[in-house]
C-alpha cells in the first residue's frame, strides 16, 4: 500500500465515523487503521450471530479471545465483555451469549454490531504502546509496562511524536523496568527492534491525523519473535485546539534585539508622584544609567524627573522600541492601539486585571490589537524586566545592576523578587531578569530563543507554571542547550493532570509525567525546586564542562566521604573505580591511618600540604574527570587557608589548559562561609555546611553535558 493509498483509506474511515457523530472507534475499525500503517494486530474477524462465531473460531484452528464490538462501550472488560482462550463449538456458544446479555445489562441502549472473534497470543511481556494529544506539546507517544500493571506501577515513558526509529528504542531504556525487557532470571528478553516499530508506527499514525485524540494499544504482547498489539482503541477529538501564532526565529530575534537592546523607551502612565508604579518605573530608568531616550507619556502632565512628558504616545518623535504600560487594565486596549498605530514593535505590559482575575475577553481584546499592528506584548501582569547590559531597570520593584551571564526569568512576580533577592546576597551577575506573567504572547520560546544568541548569556533558568506552545519550546532548547545550558522549574510538579476519558494512555499522562520526559527530550535541566534552580543558574557557568565520567572525592572526614559517595549516586554520577597505581600515588601523600579507594581520606588534621598534593594528583592524571572536595575546618589547615591554595591549584591547572569541574564541601565554624564564597569566585563551586549541593551542582552540570552531546549516553 503505499503512502496516498494508506492515508486515503485511514481519511475515509476517519469521515465515515465522524460522520455518523461518533468519536470512538470500533475494534474492527481500529484493526483498518492498524493494518494501513504496519502495527502488528492478531488475525481476528467480526461475527454477527453465534453461528458467524464458530465458523470463524474453527478457521483459526486454537483458542481464541472473544470480545464485544460496540461503538458505545470503550471498556470491554468493564462491562463483561471480553472472555479469553474459549475452544470448542459449545463453548464458543456459550462465552457469545455471555457477552452479548453482559453488554445488555452494562447499557441497555448501547448498539451492539457483534463479537471479535481474535486468535490467542502466546504468552509474553504485556507492555502498552499510545498517544495521547497533549494540551502542551500536542501528539505525544507513551510506552510502559501494560495490562494490569500499568495501572499499579505507572512506569510510562513519553516522546514527541512523530519518533524515528532511534528514538523508539530509546524508550524502552527510559522506563524503570527496562531490565525486565532485556530478559531476567533466564527468561528471554523481548523483540526490541519490534516493539520500538509499534512505538514508532503509532506516532506516525497520530502525526498523520491530528484529530485523532488518542490511541491505546493495550496490552502489546511482546516475545522473543515479536509485538503483537492484542487491543487497539482509538478516541476522535472533539474540536479542533486553537493553533497559538507562530514566529519565525528571524522575526522573534528582530523584535527581541529592540525588547533588549532598546535606543527609545516611552512609559505610558509615567508619574512624577511617588508611591506610584509610573513613578518607580521612571525612577528606574533615569536612576539606572539608561543611556538610550526616556519618554514619558502622561496628558495631565509636561515633565516628569526631568523629561518631556508627551499627552499620547503618538506625539512621541522618532522611533520607539519598547512601550512600558503603567495604567490601569481598562485603559490599555485604546493606548495600545496608539502603539501599533507608532509602529512599537514590543509592549511591557506591568497592568494586572486581565485573565488572571478572569478577564479573559480583555485580555483576548489587547492581543488582538497586538496582532493587528504587529506588536509583541510581554505580560501582562508582571513586574517588568531588567536588561542590565543596557543599564535597562524597566520595572517598578527594586533595581540590580550587577552584569553578568545569567538570564533568569519568572512567570510570577513572586519568584521574581526571591530571583532578585538571591542574586544580590550571592553577587550573581544576571544578563537579564524577565518576568512573563500572563503569557498574553511573548513566551519562554522567545525568551530562549534571544538568550540562546545573546553574547552576554552563559545560561538561562526559567520559573513557569505552564507552556503556551511546548513544541515551540523543545525546538528553541534544541538549538540552544548545544551551546548553553538551560535550567527549568516546573511548578506544579504534584497537581493531578487531566485524565483523557477513553484510554489508559490518556489517564497516565499526566501534566508532570509528560512534562518531565520531554523537558529531558529537550536536552534541559529540570530544578526540583526554586532553590536549586538559582543554585544551577549561579553556579553551572563556574564550572567547566567535564569530558568523562569518573568522579573523585577527596575529604579530611570519613562522614564526609560517605555522604558525598550517596550524593555523587543520588544525581547519576559514578565514583571511579581507583586503578592500582592511582591507588599507590594517593597513598604516597596520606598518612598510614588514612583510606585511598575512592573516597580518598587524607584524614582531618593534615596540613595544607596534603591538600594540595592530593588535589593535584587528582587534577594531573587524566582518567579522573571531575573532583568533589570535603574539607574539614581545624586550625592545622584553616578554611581560608584551604580556600587559597585550592583556588590556585585549580586556576594553576587552567592556564595549562587542565580544566575539570572541581566542587567542593566545607564543614566547620561560620569561618567556610567566607571560604565558600571566595571559592566561588575563583572558579570552584562550594558550600558550607551541605554535602548535597555541590554534589547536586555538579549532577546538574553533567545531565547537561550529556544533553549537549559532550559526553557519551542519555540525559
Amino acid at each position: 500500500m503505499t503512502t496516498e493509498d494508506r492515508v486515503a483509506r485511514v481519511r475515509g474511515l476517519l469521515d465515515s465515523v465522524r460522520a455518523k457523530g461518533r468519536t470512538a472507534l470500533t475494534a474492527p475499525e481500529g484493526k483498518v487503521l492498524a493494518d494501513a500503517y504496519g502495527i502488528a494486530v492478531p488475525r481476528e474477524e467480526l461475527a454477527r450471530d453465534v453461528d458467524e462465531a464458530v465458523a470463524c473460531a474453527a478457521r483459526f484452528g486454537g483458542p481464541v479471545v472473544m470480545k464485544i464490538v460496540s461503538p458505545d462501550i470503550l471498556h470491554k472488560t468493564d462491562a463483561g465483555g471480553v472472555v479469553v482462550g474459549v475452544a470448542g463449538a459449545a463453548d464458543v456458544r456459550a462465552a457469545f451469549c455471555r457477552i452479548v446479555d453482559n453488554a445488555r445489562a452494562y447499557d441497555a441502549s448501547a448498539r451492539v454490531e457483534g463479537v471479535q472473534i481474535q486468535e490467542l497470543l502466546p504468552r509474553g511481556q504485556e507492555v502498552i504502546v499510545g498517544a495521547v494529544t497533549d494540551p502542551t506539546f500536542g501528539k505525544v507517544v507513551a510506552f510502559g509496562l501494560g495490562g494490569v500493571l500499568v495501572e499499579v506501577l505507572k512506569d510510562v515513558t513519553f516522546r514527541l511524536a512523530p519518533v524515528d526509529a532511534d528514538e523508539a528504542l530509546s524508550m524502552l531504556d527510559s522506563i524503570r523496568a527496562a531490565e525486565v525487557l532485556r530478559g531476567v532470571r533466564g527468561q528471554a528478553g523481548v523483540d526490541r527492534w519490534a516493539v520500538a516499530e509499534q512505538i514508532r508506527r503509532v506516532s506516525e499514525l497520530v502525526a498523520d491525523f491530528p484529530e485523532i485524540a488518542e490511541v491505546d494499544l493495550n496490552p502489546v504482547i511482546a516475545t522473543p519473535d515479536g509485538a503483537v498489539a492484542a487491543d487497539i482503541r482509538v478516541i476522535l477529538a472533539t474540536e479542533t485546539p486553537k493553533q497559538r501564532r507562530r514566529y519565525t526565529r528571524e522575526e522573534i530575534l528582530t523584535s527581541m534585539r529592540r525588547l533588549m537592546q532598546p535606543s527609545s523607551v516611552a512609559v505610558i502612565g509615567a508619574s512624577g508622584e511617588p508611591g506610584k508604579i509610573g513613578n518607580s518605573v521612571m525612577r528606574n530608568l533615569v536612576d539606572g544609567g539608561f543611556a538610550g531616550e526616556i519618554h514619558p507619556v502622561n496628558p495631565k502632565a509636561d515633565d516628569i524627573l526631568g523629561r518631556k512628558a508627551y499627552k499620547r504616545v503618538t506625539d512621541v518623535p522618532g522611533e520607539v522600541d519598547v512601550a512600558v504600560f503603567a495604567i490601569p487594565a481598562r485603559f490599555v486596549a485604546g493606548a495600545l492601539e496608539e502603539v501599533g498605530r507608532k509602529g512599537i514593535p514590543n509592549a511591557v505590559l506591568i497592568p494586572s486585571g486581565f485573565a488572571e482575575t478572569g478577564e479573559h475577553a480583555l485580555q483576548d481584546e489587547i492581543v488582538a490589537i497586538a496582532e493587528r499592528h504587529g506588536v509583541r506584548l510581554l505580560g501582562p501582569n508582571i513586574y517588568g524586566y531588567y536588561s542590565t547590559w543596557q543599564d535597562l531597570c524597566a520595572t517598578f520593584c527594586t533595581p540590580y545592576d550587577v552584569k553578568g551571564g545569567v538570564a533568569l526569568t519568572s512567570q510570577s512576580g513572586g519568584i521574581g523578587m526571591a530571583i532578585l533577592g538571591f542574586a544580590r546576597t550571592t553577587k550573581t551577575g544576571v544578563s537579564a531578569i524577565v518576568g512573563l506573567g500572563n503569557k498574553s504572547d511573548l513566551d519562554e520560546d522567545d525568551l530562549l530563543t534571544w538568550f540562546g544568541e545573546d553574547p552576554h548569556t552563559e545560561c538561562i533558568a526559567m520559573h513557569l507554571e505552564d507552556l503556551k506552545d511546548g513544541r515551540a519550546f523543545v525546538e528553541a532548547a534544541r538549538a540552544t542547550v548545544p551551546r548553553k545550558p538551560v535550567v527549568v522549574l516546573k511548578a506544579g510538579r504534584t497537581a493531578a493532570g487531566a485524565k483523557a476519558a477513553g484510554s489508559h494512555t490518556g489517564a497516565l499522562a499526566g501534566d508532570d509525567a509528560v512534562y518531565d520526559d520531554i523537558l529531558r527530550q529537550a536536552g534541559v535541566v529540570r530544578a526540583p525546586g526554586l532553590g536549586e534552580m538559582l543554585e544551577y543558574a549561579r553556579a553551572l557557568p563556574v564550572l567547566p564542562a567535564p569530558i568523562g565520567d569518573n568522579v573523585v572525592i577527596i575529604t579530611g572526614a570519613g562522614g564526609s566521604g560517605v555522604l558525598l559517595s550517596d550524593a555523587v549516586t543520588d544525581n547519576g554520577l559514578s565514583l571511579m573505580e581507583i586503578p592500582p597505581d592511582l591507588d599507590t600515588a594517593f597513598r604516597a601523600f596520606i598518612p598510614p591511618f588514612g583510606a585511598a579507594g575512592n573516597p580518598v581520606d587524607i584524614t582531618g588534621g593534615e596540613p595544607p600540604s596534603t591538600y594540595e598534593a592530593t588535589i593535584r594528583l587528582g587534577l594531573e592524571d587524566p582518567r579522573i574527570h571531575a573532583l568533589v572536595l570535603g574539607y574539614w575546618h581545624t586550625i592545622v589547615t584553616p578554611p581560608m587557608v584551604f580556600a587559597e591554595l585550592t583556588a590556585r591549584v585549580v586556576a594553576e591547572f587552567r592556564e595549562r589548559g587542565v580544566e575539570k569541574p572541581v566542587v567542593a564541601s566545607l564543614a566547620g565554624d561560620v569561618e567556610v562561609e567566607e571560604a565558600s564564597q571566595y571559592l566561588f569566585e575563583h572558579g570552584v563551586v562550594a558550600y558550607p555546611y551541605t554535602t548535597e549541593k555541590p554534589v547536586a551542582v555538579l549532577g546538574a552540570k553533567y545531565r547537561w553535558a550529556r544533553a549537549a552531546g559532550l559526553l557519551g549516553g542519555g540525559s
